[in-house]
């Protein structure tokens, strides 16, 4: 008998993971192999966090990749292959046609692979939240992504993941979920910023010792793009808002790097960042260049 909508669910977690070595090009000024162990890393964390859901049963991760497989399963999840192999959509409506042959009635969960500060109980809180809907999706933290999208029995999974997703699934009827305070849930990680985000809010245990040492320290620099919303002429200091909505200040020191006399509040400009501890080093307009 098929669970009524709002019922408590039962969940099985679909995770894709696509392969290592392809993994995580944004993280740009990190060595390829760096890269490759953070995104194995913030995969494992994503797992283990899911199977760590008083709400979930299973969870099955869509992958080609060996190393990914051999990890998943020595945590308790299951993995099947990577078919058509023609996209991350493709990818994840075959996961969820593996999930409902063996159970016709399983509320299927497709989770993104890099949500290295996901909580367990943020997840529950989700899927609680989705078990009122038929198909249900979370926002990520910019706004313009998704990190969950969930489809309960008999309801296909109609996955549209990929650039501004967040208005393509709602487009599509599924409905945006709000369960509250989902920090590490909206987290994903596909940039320096990001990552430090992710650090701020606290990494899970596969993740944490990647950025403990100097190996593949959180001590990166990056330069990104944000939006000046305070600043104060007498004693040059000021906040700026990044594109995910995170406020950073910036004192004299970072303003007087980048040669400028004046910001206005609803300026773009480019920062260049300590990502270990969320501190700007210097900022100019976003059509110059930083010195």
């Amino acid at each position: 008998m098929q669970e009524a909508v709002g019922s408590r669910a039962e969940w099985v977690v679909v995770i894709p993971v696509k392969r290592l070595d392809h993994a995580k090009t944004r993280l740009s000024t990190r060595p390829a192999p760096q890269r490759r162990a953070l995104a194995l890393a913030f995969a494992l964390d994503t797992v283990r966090a899911a199977l760590a859901c008083a709400d979930v049963v299973g969870v099955v991760v869509v992958t080609d990749d060996d190393e990914v497989r051999a990890a998943v399963a020595a945590l308790g999840a299951s993995w099947v292959p990577d078919e058509p192999d023609s996209g991350l959509n493709a990818a994840l409506t075959h996961g969820a046609e593996v999930v409902r042959r063996g159970s016709p009635a399983a509320s299927v969960a497709v989770l993104a692979a890099d949500l290295p500060a996901l909580r367990p109980a943020e997840l529950g809180l989700a899927l609680v939240a989705a078990a009122a809907v038929p198909r249900g999706f979370v926002a990520d933290a910019a706004g313009t992504g998704t990190t969950l999208l969930t489809a309960r029995p008999g309801c296909e999974l109609d996955a549209r993941f990929g650039e501004r997703s967040r208005a393509a699934h709602a487009a599509s009827g599924a409905v945006e979920l709000h369960p509250g305070p989902v920090p590490g849930l909206r987290r994903d990680v596909d940039t320096e910023v990001d990552l430090w985000d992710a650090v701020r809010l606290g990494i899970g245990i596969a993740s944490a010792p990647l950025l403990a040492d100097g190996s593949a320290s959180s001590r990166a620099m990056t330069e990104t793009v944000a939006t000046v919303r305070g600043h104060d002429v007498v004693a040059r200091t000021g906040t700026v808002l990044l594109d995910d909505g995170t406020l950073l200040a910036y004192d004299a020191a970072a303003f007087d790097a980048g040669g400028l006399r004046l910001l206005r509040p609803g300026q773009r400009v480019r920062i260049r960042l300590d990502v270990e501890r969320g501190a700007i080093l210097a900022l100019t307009l976003s059509t110059f260049d930083l010195p």
